[in-house]
């Protein structure tokens, strides 16, 4: 690789990424980043001319059913776990929001 990566590039990352890395992980994070970068280095070199290019590894289409009506849980199955449904045909849940 023509720009190996450094420590001082690692620190730098570290810092933008709001990371507190010791002295040992900055050394692993330098040694594994640049063997990610050198890999992509090799992958640059391969010749990919007359390779058409692709949007997505598979072909095929996926296998669709037809849409057809069927029977449904009944009403009071489906309620019938439901911690806290009042009575009524809907889902208490926990306020999220506000």
């Amino acid at each position: 690789m023509s720009n190996p990566l450094t420590r001082a590039d690692v620190d730098r990352i570290a810092r933008l990424a709001h990371l507190e890395l010791t002295e040992r992980e900055a050394e692993q994070f330098t040694r594994q980043l640049g063997d990610i970068l050198a890999y992509f280095e090799r992958l640059n070199r391969i010749d990919t001319a007359g390779v058409a290019a692709t949007t997505h590894p598979v072909t095929s289409a996926p296998a669709m059913r037809d849409d057809e009506p069927r029977p449904s849980l009944p009403v009071d199955d489906a309620f019938g776990n439901a911690p806290d449904h009042g009575g009524e045909r809907l889902f208490r849940v926990p306020k999220v929001i506000g």
